[in-house]
């Protein structure tokens, strides 16, 4: 490391150490000078000792004395040290050199000092304030405050407190900024610990607690937002939450404006994703169909865990499945036991139903065993319920079951044996099976089937006992007269009500009583038919009244013939009086013919004549309306509009009340601009 290097942390020095002083002393005589570091040169001239050593480090003195004597003296020297030019060349190079080297020590700057290696109570403030600027530079709070502790225990009075003041006020300005970083990336403790370090005896303390409150409540404000719109994603008000995010891009903090605000805008598109899922996932539950169930189970299953419907889904999803539950157990109460067993088979096991689906899987098998209906059915039947273990919820009901089917295995013995004997068809033994089905009680599970196998088997006793007559009167009835039909109702009606072929005697009966009532009526309402196409309608009303009014066979027809007559007179008169209101030939009295005219039925003979008399009747109003038209031509309007739409002279009419119209509103003239008339130029004759 240089010395310009600014270290991470410096060594304290405490004052009164003697080892560290010495050293500090020792090295400021023989080594780095203390403030700026520059290495002292010492003495040049060698000490005593040192003098008195040759080259091998031995003291000279220890050495023993040679004397000298002639021959050494007369010793010659080495040949290059006799050399001329070697001596001038050294005496040349040597002060040169030395010059050189006195220059360069001259100007060679001081070194900054070393601030690691300062003793900082014999510091001076410009080497603090140095320091303090080059740890200060590295920009990190624990340093910045290093630099402020330096310098801030110079006195009130120093000559450098201004400079000094403005520096801290800088320094605390920093640690600001680094804990508005902490608090725009998100961490607000990060940020407030931070600023609470600075030094409160600074004036710039001041700056603290207003700039912790800001952040405060600008986190605060933040946080409300994002609460809000996650209260506003659980009540799945997708547009709501949309807005609320929004607001969070004007906060002024980069975490909750970015960071945030892209976490709160996924969540909100992954909910309202998951919503529709979800929605879609009910839809198809509503539809009862075990494949859109499954399907409904699936789509809840997707969401995942951090999605705000999450909860709603997990609650969903054993929904969906005891819905798939009840449809088995629908399917079982219709006995159909083989499709109960498969629906339940596909309930899955994420609707944490696999208890009551295992429960209900055992007894229906049960079930199925036992409603084959025979000894060996009900005692498979008994087995299987034997199985479930106490524990489980549907125990007490399996016992019943078990109960309920021994009591049926001594029920199902005596059906077995009534149907083995109704099996022979005939009285005597139906009638045996009906005793022997008798003797289950009515308590017994089984009492509603046998109940239903003896109306079944007296069903049959029945017509076997009813049919010979219910035959003897076809017979008679064969012959279609009065008294054949009498006999025939006489011997059918032996036939008891309750008995199993009373319905069938009594519609053969009501039949053979119509055919005897026509018989008897159909001369008197054919008497009415003759006075009525001889103009008699009144006479074959008074004729067929009594049947019309009596309930027998022929009533209706009756009673449609009298409405045919009384329309006939209706019509009658109507073509009378239209006739002789046309007599007085006025255009009101015309209307009046033409409306009663028109009253006449398009099925009656009448309506031919109606139908030229209208057209007559209309051409006359014409005639009327153009005579009018020759001095009156509004009312002449006014009468061609009474002439009828159905009526050959309506077009002729509408024309003429047109032309009328026309006449009393003519359209103004279209004048159109008269051009001269330009004569072309006659070209000049040539002479020839």
């Amino acid at each position: 490391m240089t010395e310009r290097d600014i270290p991470e942390s410096w060594p304290t020095t405490r004052a009164g150490e003697p080892d560290d002083m010495n050293k500090v002393f020792r090295k400021s005589q023989f080594g780095e000078n203390q403030a700026f570091g520059i290495p002292t040169t010492g003495s040049t001239s060698k000490s005593v000792k040192q003098q008195t050593q040759d080259n091998s480090g031995l003291p000279l003195n220890n050495q023993p004395e040679i004397a000298s004597s002639p021959s050494k003296k007369s010793r010659k020297l080495p040949r290059w040290m006799k050399s001329w030019v070697l001596w001038a060349i050294a005496l040349t190079l040597i002060p040169g050199s030395v010059g050189f080297l006195a220059m360069a020590i001259l100007l060679k700057l001081p070194t900054a000092p070393s601030c690691p290696a300062i003793f900082w109570p014999l510091a001076s403030a410009s080497v603090r304030l140095h320091c303090a600027q080059l740890a200060a530079s590295k920009q990190n709070v624990n340093d910045l405050l290093q630099a402020i502790a330096l310098v801030r225990e110079l006195p009130q009075e120093h000559p450098l407190r201004g400079e000094i003041d403005r520096f801290v006020a800088e320094w605390s300005q920093d640690i600001l900024q680094l804990a508005d970083q902490s608090f725009q990336a998100g961490d607000l403790e990060e940020a407030i610990a931070t600023a609470r370090k600075i030094p409160q005896d600074l004036s710039a303390y001041k700056l603290v607690d207003e700039q912790i409150t800001k952040w405060e409540s600008t986190w605060s404000q933040a946080e409300n937002i994002y609460k809000n719109a996650e209260a506003e994603l659980e009540q799945r008000r997708w547009q709501s939450a949309f807005l609320l995010s929004a607001k969070l891009l004007r906060v002024d903090n980069r975490y909750w404006s970015s960071v945030k605000y892209d976490q709160l805008n996924a969540l909100i598109t992954t909910a309202r994703e998951d919503s529709a899922k979800l929605a879609e996932a009910e839809s198809l539950a509503k539809s009862k169909v075990v494949n859109n169930l499954l399907e409904a189970i699936k789509l809840a299953d997707s969401i995942g865990r951090d999605s705000y419907v999450y909860q709603k889904a997990q609650e969903l999803i054993p929904a969906f499945g005891r819905q798939m539950l009840d449809l088995a157990q629908a399917s079982l109460d219709r006995r159909d036991a083989d499709t109960a067993l498969e629906i339940a088979r596909q309930i899955p096991d994420n609707t944490k139903l696999h208890s009551e689906v295992e429960d209900f899987m055992a007894l229906t098998d049960a079930q199925r065993s036992a409603w084959i209906g025979t000894v060996s059915g009900l005692e498979t039947a008994i087995f299987q319920a034997q199985q479930i273990d106490p524990s489980r919820p549907v125990y007490n009901q399996a016992q019943q079951l078990i109960a309920r089917w021994q009591m049926e295995i001594e029920d199902v013995a005596r059906l077995e044996k009534a149907r083995t004997l109704a099996s022979q068809g005939t009285v005597e033994y139906l009638s045996a099976a009906i005793a022997e089905v008798q003797l289950i009680p009515t308590s017994n599970p089984r009492a509603s089937e046998a109940k239903k196998e003896m109306s079944r088997w007296r069903s049959q006793v029945e017509t076997i006992e009813d049919r010979p007559l219910l035959d003897r009167a076809q017979q008679l009835a064969w012959l279609n007269d009065i008294n054949s039909l009498q006999a025939a109702i006489a011997e059918a009606g032996q036939i008891r009500r309750g008995r199993a072929l009373y319905p069938e005697a009594q519609r053969k009966i009501r039949t053979w009583t119509a055919s005897v009532q026509r018989i008897q009526d159909q001369p008197y309402l054919e008497q009415a038919r003759i006075l009525a196409r001889s103009g008699d309608f009144r006479g074959a009303i008074n004729t067929a009244q009594p049947i019309a009014s009596s309930g027998r066979s022929l009533s209706g027809e009756a009673k449609a013939a009298i409405d045919d007559w009384q329309g006939q007179i209706l019509a009658r008169e109507n073509w009378n009086r239209a006739r002789e209101a046309a007599v007085a030939g006025t255009p009101e009295a015309l209307v009046q013919a033409i409306g009663l005219a028109d009253r006449i039925p398009r099925n009656n003979v009448l309506r031919m004549d109606a139908n030229i008399s209208i057209n007559q009747w209309s051409q006359q109003l014409l005639d009327i309306a153009r005579s009018q038209g020759i001095s009156d031509i509004p009312r002449a309007i006014e009468t061609a509009k009474l002439i009828p739409s159905r009526s050959t002279a309506y077009n002729a009419a509408q024309e003429q009340i047109r032309n009328w119209q026309q006449l009393l509103n003519p359209e103004p003239p279209q004048f159109q601009p008269i051009l001269p008339s330009i004569t072309p130029p006659i070209a000049p004759t040539v002479e020839q």
